[in-house]
């Protein structure tokens, strides 16, 4: 029987607002959908994200049936399931005769390759549609790049604040005076911190379904199955964006920073999942937000604070990995070679602030942008780990990350591997910074007062290791100004102390032994 056209959604695209759904036949279109091992096997995926992803796809495929659509669904385990998207398309394409093939352009740039070829090789034609759940095309990020030495954040920010209209007085003014209100959200965590209680949804038989797949599937890959509390639609989602905005965003702001042993959470949205997969309107819950501010509910800081997470940074990185998009991969302004320790997967080490992150993130898989960036990622980037490994455990081990998003995250915030493109210093720092931020120095064996010597931080000599050896790179860097003289001001003799502290953690770090 012939149909119309064929619809192929992806798994990250789970939103009744695209593009190409709007242009669907109820009474002759197909949509096809698939739980393939190609996607579950590129990088080794945390069980919670496997699972959050496909049952969220499952239950957007019954919302789809239920407004009447014909939905072509692949499950995992399905006898006849041929592993790959390509493979898939083609047995649909047999199946069905379509007239078109409609999607929506895939958000990352290994899918997209995809898509070219099949434009290439498949003869049906096909039509591509923006993928409008973002607020700033890849044209216009390109012709905003356009011209520029650098490209920054803060100037993207303020243009998008402007385009959509938040945060704005009735003279286009930012509300309040200032676009940036980030001095005020770095307090240190206090004593006895507690995350608020967070919302834990009922498991339906779809979701129990595919948490009985994960496990018989992928019992091997890192991180822990259950609990799993995950939103797995748009309705459960809301609830969750809703229970944030009212109960955790007044005090977001002051503590975004913050880190405290068994927390993971604190008072971050843990929306990002959802917003990623479609189940959330990014602009929607930026006006959640400011209206939160506009009836005296929360304040500037902490609302402007979350907001520029998702109009502005979650924007500014889409557009950054399209603009440099495949050759970004590649970047490694460091030349940094190292393997990835063992302790990322889990491997027992005496560093407690390691352990506690990478612990948080094998129970829930998710550890919020400091944790990310300060702990793993600054640890990453002192003892000159491989980009491209680093990358690849980012991906694989964070229910939020798909490339366009931790690519340029990990590559270019916490590795400063593409040499300046996105961050204007590498975000490098000792323990002292931790101690500050955090009570896991508290818990470690080591000091992060101390750089030499049985019980020093690792960070601590690490970095110095890091800005000596990278002086030629970084020493021209205006905001490396003071970093330098304070390295030189030191005596022969210490920093070679410093030095030799550093390569032996490096070769410990090498070992598995630290």
């Amino acid at each position: 029987m012939m149909k119309k056209n064929l619809h192929f959604i992806f798994g990250d695209q789970l939103s009744h607002k695209l593009l190409n759904l709007v242009h669907l036949d109820l009474q002759n279109d197909v949509i096809l959908m698939c739980e393939v091992k190609e996607e579950t096997s590129y990088v080794w995926h945390h069980p919670k994200k496997i699972a959050f992803i496909f049952s969220a796809m499952r239950h957007f495929a019954d919302e789809l049936r239920q407004k009447g659509a014909q939905v072509e669904y692949i499950k995992f385990d399905d006898e006849n399931n041929l592993g790959s998207f390509d493979a898939e398309l083609e047995k649909a394409i047999k199946k069905y005769n379509p007239q078109k093939i409609l999607l929506t352009e895939p958000s990352e740039y290994r899918v997209w390759q995809k898509v070219l070829n099949w434009q290439k090789t498949l003869k049906v034609p096909f039509e591509i549609f923006p993928d409008e759940r973002f607020l700033c095309s890849k044209i216009d990020f390109r012709n905003w790049a356009k011209g520029k030495k650098q490209l920054r954040l803060e100037f993207f920010y303020r243009e998008m604040r402007k385009k959509h209209k938040i945060l704005l007085d009735e003279k286009m003014a930012p509300v309040g005076g200032k676009w940036n209100y980030d001095e005020q959200n770095r307090k240190s965590p206090e004593k006895d911190m507690k995350s608020p209680k967070r919302i834990s949804h009922k498991k339906d038989d779809i979701t129990k379904e595919v948490l009985t797949l994960v496990e018989k599937h992928f019992k091997q890959n890192f991180g822990d199955l259950l609990p799993f509390h995950f939103a797995v639609n748009n309705s459960q989602a809301m609830l969750e964006a809703k229970h944030f905005i009212d109960n955790l965003l007044p005090n977001f702001g002051d503590y975004q920073d913050a880190m405290f042993a068994g927390e993971a959470y604190l008072y971050h949205s843990l929306l990002s999942s959802y917003i990623n997969v479609g189940l959330i309107d990014p602009l929607e819950l930026c006006q959640m937000a400011e209206k939160s501010y506009l009836d005296g509910k929360a304040p500037l800081n902490a609302v402007e604070g979350f907001i520029r997470q998702i109009l502005g940074w979650r924007e500014y990185v889409r557009g950054i990995y399209w603009l440099f998009a495949p050759q970004y991969f590649e970047s490694n302004f460091f030349n940094a070679k190292n393997n990835l320790p063992e302790f990322y997967w889990g491997k027992k080490t005496q560093m407690f602030c390691i352990e506690e992150v990478v612990k948080q993130t094998k129970e829930h898989s998710y550890s919020h942008h400091i944790q990310r960036l300060m702990i793993t990622g600054n640890f990453a980037l002192l003892a000159a780990i491989d980009p491209k490994k680093v990358h690849e455990w980012y991906l694989a081990v964070y229910a939020d990350a798909f490339e366009w998003v931790e690519m340029p995250n990990t590559i270019g915030m916490a590795l400063h591997a593409d040499g300046g493109i996105m961050a204007s210093k590498p975000y490098a720092a000792s323990g002292k910074y931790i101690s500050r931020m955090s009570n896991f120095c508290d818990k470690c064996s080591f000091d992060p007062e101390v750089s030499v010597g049985k019980n020093a931080c690792p960070f601590n000599s690490l970095y110095w290791n890091f800005i000596s050896k990278n002086e030629d790179k970084l020493k021209k860097n205006q905001r490396m100004q003071f970093v330098y003289p304070t390295w030189h001001k030191m005596s022969e003799e210490k920093r070679s102390q410093i030095l030799n502290q550093a390569q032996l953690y490096l070769d410990q770090i090498n070992n598995n032994q630290l």
